[in-house]
């Protein structure tokens, strides 16, 4: 029988000893080399979108600091609960209660009159809109979109003009003319919001025999009503601080005034537009109340009063969205 021969002992040092590739490991180290050029591109490109919002945000800051700024010395519980009645001159009285009040109005009637036509409109063109009328009625959208704010002034004060006469000037008349301008961002904002629910939805309530009106009202729409509300507040947002309308068709007015039906109004964008147009107030050196620039203050107090206002806007419409959005299964 023949000896089996002994194994010999390998030397750790011996290339026969070399460690195993592991390719995993491999495939790790190639995945965290990264090449010069994408990361060079990538760091280009990171600056230059930092770059953009910088640049993008830089006129929003200056003009919030400049209005806060100037504003902030005149905005005081007496300025919001004063109106400019009996004031003359530089005197330091004189506020902004009146124009808040005709502001509030006028934009709450409009909303109530552009609200409800807006929402029906979007409500045929996304459940019912076929054919030409459908198609017509888009078309006049997209013009109302993009008429000037004063356009709609003027066909405001000549539509009442034709029924009460001329030289008319009333705080409906205001909110028929903001209403024009509202209507379309409502039909679009809502357009859109309808169209996002999933039709699904649809095809299940009918399935089970649900009539379409119903369909429309217990599902579409409480399925986008986070999303109307937000397109409500923004068009809220874009037309309160219209001015060349409000001067055509609701006038100026130092006094309160709560009827809409009546009388001239004022409101805060035709206030800040007065006050600057009124200029320096020329005082006597005597005079030692006299303030010079109290209608430039006033105008930036009514200013940052009118930025306040919209800021509150947007945050109701994003409470809005948050707390009536459709929950969804995790």
């Amino acid at each position: 029988m023949a000896a089996t021969p002994r194994p010999t002992a390998v030397s750790p040092t011996s290339p026969s000893s070399s460690a195993v590739i592991d390719p995993a490991k491999d495939l790790a180290t190639l995945l965290r080399q990264v090449d010069p050029r994408r990361r060079r591109t990538d760091r280009v490109m990171r600056g230059v979108i930092t770059g953009a919002f910088a640049l993008a945000m830089l006129p929003l800051l200056s003009v919030a600091w400049t209005v806060v700024s100037h504003g902030v010395e005149r905005f005081d519980l007496y300025f919001l609960s004063h109106s400019m009645r009996g004031v003359y001159g530089g005197i330091d009285a004189g506020g902004i209660y009146h124009a808040i009040v005709g502001t509030v109005e006028i934009t709450l009637f409009a909303t109530l009159i552009s609200v409800p036509i807006g929402l029906l409109t979007a409500i045929y063109l996304v459940e019912y809109g076929r054919g030409p009328l459908a198609r017509a009625v888009t078309f006049f959208v997209d013009v109302m979109t993009g008429i000037p704010s004063i356009v709609a002034g003027l066909f405001a004060y000549a539509l009442f003009a034709v029924i009460l006469g001329p030289g008319i000037r009333m705080g409906v008349v205001g909110s028929v003319a903001l209403s024009v301008l509202m209507i379309p961002v409502v039909v679009r904002s809502s357009e859109e919001m309808l169209r996002l629910v999933p039709n699904e939805l649809r095809e299940a309530a009918l399935a089970l025999g649900v009539p379409r009106w119903l369909v429309v009202i217990k599902v579409v729409l409480r399925t986008a009503v986070a999303g109307i509300v937000t397109g409500v507040m923004i068009a809220v947002a874009r037309v309160i601080g219209e001015t060349a309308p409000l001067l055509i068709t609701v006038g100026v007015a130092d006094s309160i005034n709560f009827n809409l039906f009546e009388g001239r109004m004022m409101t805060l964008p035709v206030y800040v537009y007065r006050q600057f147009q009124q200029g320096l107030i020329p005082c006597s050196a005597d005079d030692a109340s006299c303030i010079a620039t109290i209608t430039y203050d006033r105008a930036w107090a009514a200013a940052l009063t009118l930025i306040l206002l919209v800021m509150l806007l947007n945050l109701v419409a994003r409470l809005v969205t948050r707390f009536f959005a459709p929950k969804t299964i995790s």
